[in-house]
């Protein structure tokens, strides 16, 4: 590779990093090309986009950003393999489905909103994460849940008034 594709592909690989919030390292290493395939399929059903990259032109790329990526520049370390998706907990939930058939992918650390995951042993931390959709749907679930109380005692209050009130006319 030369120079000149190294520092495209850096570049390239800094425009990733910046246009998203959502950025798993794994190790897939020792996966037949049946089973890497098989990932990459239940990747992209998922929208998450797989690709191995060298480490040291992540790194590079993690230098050129603007973010803060801290300990995930020391785990770039042996194969790696980049997983970016727009929901924070969907490339979790793809390692963690594709491992019940095989012992890989391994997990090696995530940058999620802001928040530096290290250690295959943050997997399950990872899958319980929600994503913004559903925050909002439980934020919105939340604030109807008065307003839905008070409809129900109206309307309950309602039928039990005009009960009254027709017992009442009748005697």
């Amino acid at each position: 590779m030369t120079r000149e594709e190294k520092s495209q592909v850096i570049q390239d690989l800094t425009a990733q990093l910046a246009d998203t919030n959502t950025i798993y390292l794994a190790d897939i290493s020792g996966l037949d090309a049946l089973t890497t395939s098989n990932l990459r399929r239940a990747c992209f059903k998922a929208n998450v986009k797989l690709a191995v990259v060298k480490n040291t032109l992540l790194s590079k790329a993690m230098e050129a950003s603007d973010k803060e990526f801290g300990e995930l520049q020391d785990i770039l370390k042996g194969n790696t393999s980049l997983m970016i998706a727009e929901a924070g907990n969907a490339p979790a939930k793809v390692i963690k489905e594709f491992r019940k058939k095989s012992d890989k992918p391994l997990l090696k650390g995530a940058y999620v909103e802001e928040a530096i995951y290290v250690g295959d042993e943050q997997l399950d931390a990872l899958v319980n994460i929600k994503s913004r959709e559903e925050l909002i749907g439980d934020i919105i679930t939340i604030l109807q849940s008065p307003a839905k109380n008070v409809v129900s005692a109206l309307q309950s209050g309602g039928g039990k008034l005009s009960g009254i009130l027709k017992t009442l006319s009748e005697k």
